[in-house]
């Protein structure tokens, strides 16, 4: 019988061959038990990248999205809440105008005047808020303050009536200011920052854009402002030495208020539909993410079960491997011999 062998230094590269490959392969097998996803991707994907590349770039353009609504969604539960310290502030200060005028004592109605302006300064500061360098109520403009501030104001207001000798001539005087057009020298030309252009949309999802697009421009937000703006007046000096006219401006200025929340709670309700549009985005967005990611984890992930036996088997290989190459090193002529 014919017998066929090989030389010991053949031997003994065979064996480092050998020991090379089962290492490598307990590498792999170890990565994948541990990291759950396969090492080999074009095995797993049998050589076509199409579906995976696919996923993965959905998977990409949603984490833009999320970043695009999570933005928006500070944006606007900030302008909420700018918006509602203002509506708070104007909800507290009517009822006190109102009953200082019902009782006419000039007592009472300068403290309700200088009520007025205390609330009428934290107002304008609320309204110019600003998350993350960007002004709330500019507009396209979110680099500028959207009122210059709150005493530039009362000094162009007080410019604006200082020929008037009664309640109702301050109060039309005042009205004209704030709603006049640009270029008419009025609020929109001496105060207002900023743009004329609505705020970019925020994309939340494919082809699904939305605005939140109140400005410190918009005659409702300006309505407010103006009910404030009357009763400080009064406190700056306004109708001076009339306590009957400080008194009929001091109620004015509550019945503005009080007419400008209800037109308040409108612009508010803007606000949470755009909220509420952008929370239904953000579900839908993660929703569709959750799928893709189950979509991918069936196409690369390892069965750890699999990986598992197969990493058993290796490591017995490998044993069996030492035990051989030992008693392989410990033959000899001698022995053989005998």
């Amino acid at each position: 019988m014919t017998t066929l062998s090989i030389g010991d230094m053949a031997r003994a590269f065979q064996m480092r061959r050998q020991n090379t490959e089962l290492q490598r392969a307990l590498t792999r097998l170890s990565e994948e038990l541990t990291s759950g996803v396969k090492s080999d991707l074009a095995t797993a994907v049998s050589g076509d990248y199409t579906a995976l590349a696919g996923i993965d770039r959905s998977l990409e353009t949603l984490s833009a999205y999320r970043t695009a609504t999570s933005e928006a969604a500070l944006f606007t539960e900030t302008l909420q809440t700018a918006l509602g310290t203002a509506q708070d502030l104007s909800t507290d200060l009517a009822p006190g105008l109102l009953t200082a005028a019902t009782n006419g004592a000039p007592t009472l109605v300068d403290t309700a005047a200088g009520d007025a302006r205390q609330k009428f300064h934290a107002a304008v500061s609320a309204l110019n808020t600003q998350i993350a360098d960007r002004f709330l109520l500019s507009g396209a403009a979110t680099d500028r303050k959207p009122i210059s501030g709150s005493q530039e104001i009362l000094d162009a207001l007080m410019a604006a009536t200082a020929g008037e000798v009664t309640a109702s001539g301050v109060t039309a005087a005042a009205q004209a200011w704030f709603d006049a057009p640009a270029g008419g020298g009025g609020y929109l030309d001496t105060v207002y920052g900023g743009s004329a252009a609505g705020l970019a949309p925020f994309r939340v999802g494919p082809g699904d854009t939305v605005t939140p697009d109140i400005t410190a421009a918009d005659p409702d937000l300006r309505d407010l402002v103006r009910g404030l703006a009357l009763g400080a007046l009064v406190a700056e000096g306004a109708l001076a030495g009339d306590p009957v006219g400080r008194a009929a401006l001091v109620k004015t200025a509550g019945e503005t208020l009080l007419a400008a929340n209800d037109r308040m709670a409108g612009l508010r309700t803007r606000i949470g539909t755009v909220e509420a549009h952008i929370a239904h985005a953000t579900t839908r967005n993660d929703a569709e993410a959750s799928a893709l990611n189950i979509a991918r984890t069936a196409i690369v992930a390892a069965d750890p079960y699999e990986t598992a036996s197969a990493l058993e088997a290796i490591q017995t290989q490998i044993e069996t491997l030492y035990t051989l190459t030992a008693r392989l090193s410990r033959l000899t002529l001698a022995d053989y011999l005998r």
